[in-house]
């Protein structure tokens, strides 16, 4: 955006001002915002003017607009701006009592339902003012990678085997699937190959879908079933199988932590269903980060936390 000559010329702030001016529309909130005068902000904005050679915002009964210029210009600043913060945010030491960042984290609900709750209670003994959001990532595993990649995720919770190098990657636990269905179905107390296949069944599936993994490995032995319910998430599937006839393949660990609070039996499938290790996967860039190895080593913990659950329920 700028060139050598002009950079020499110019400062950040002078980039941060122009943020605050295009999104707040108005030089009197932008200089609040700034902690700095209005006076301050005409003259810096006089600066950029010359700098850009346009008059980037003009007068308007409510405030200013920006010319055409000035919204072409409004994608690289914010680029330049976030790659500056992300620089001085890995050049400073990161303290968990005292960051007030936010984190960002992509994974399937079955592992954040599993994870969340340890890992919450210890955030908020350690570092009060992080704040977390979660994004589910289920149906749709092959985008998370270019989403962490785009930094559009800070961290992403996935079932893979394989992760590229250009990742850091953290062991949460080996995951695999159980049967759920309400108590005294009759597939838990005996399910076999053939009554498997023919009962109805419940499908977690974001897009509706109603073909899954399961189908494939029952087309291998010669077999189909009749997915009668998808819905978009694990919870909802546990609640649903409570108050029905339907069966589900679910993952184990998440039964483990969750099933216990509904009026459903979990038992073995008749085949092995999906098996796979769950990782907490983000950036090269993490290992300069002290945020975000805090963030990786605070799952890891949750992930030990929940296989530690899971021993206990079958001993």
């Amino acid at each position: 955006m700028l060139n050598k000559l002009n950079l020499a010329r110019a400062d950040l702030n002078l980039l941060v001002l122009f943020e605050a001016v295009f999104e707040e529309r108005h030089v009197g909130r932008a200089a609040a915002r700034m902690h700095i005068s209005a006076s301050a902000v005409s003259h810096g904005l006089g600066r950029l003017r010359r700098l850009m050679q346009d008059p980037l915002f003009l007068r308007h009964p409510k405030g200013v607009v920006p010319t055409d210029r000035a919204r072409q210009l409004a994608g690289p600043v914010a680029d330049v701006l976030d790659r500056a913060r992300q620089v001085m945010a890995q050049s400073e030491v990161f303290d968990a009592a005292k960051s007030t960042r936010r984190f960002l984290i992509g994974a399937p609900d079955a592992v954040s339902a599993v994870l969340l709750p340890p890992m919450l209670a210890r955030v908020r003994r350690e570092a009060p003012g992080i704040d977390l959001g979660i994004v589910s990532t289920v149906g749709r595993f092959e985008e998370t990678l270019p989403e962490l990649d785009a930094k559009k995720l800070d961290v992403a919770l996935l079932p893979l085997s394989k992760v590229p190098a250009r990742f850091v990657t953290r062991f949460l636990f080996d995951e695999d699937f159980v049967l759920v269905a309400r108590q005294g179905h009759p597939l838990a107390r005996k399910v076999t190959m053939a009554s498997y296949a023919a009962a109805p069944h419940l499908l977690v599936s974001m897009s509706g879908d109603a073909l899954g993994m399961v189908d494939q490995l029952l087309a291998k032995r010669k077999l189909t079933r009749r997915v009668a319910l998808t819905v978009s998430n694990f919870m909802q599937a546990l609640a649903l199988l409570e108050e029905s006839d339907l069966v589900a393949a679910l993952p184990r660990h998440f039964v483990a932590k969750h099933a216990p609070n509904y009026k459903v039996a979990s038992f073995e499938p008749p085949l092995k269903l999906m098996s796979s290790p769950v990782f907490a996967v983000a950036p090269q860039v993490a290992t300069r980060d002290g945020g975000l190895l805090w963030l990786l080593t605070m799952l890891e913990a949750a992930g030990k936390t929940a296989h530690e659950l899971l021993r206990a329920r079958k001993s």
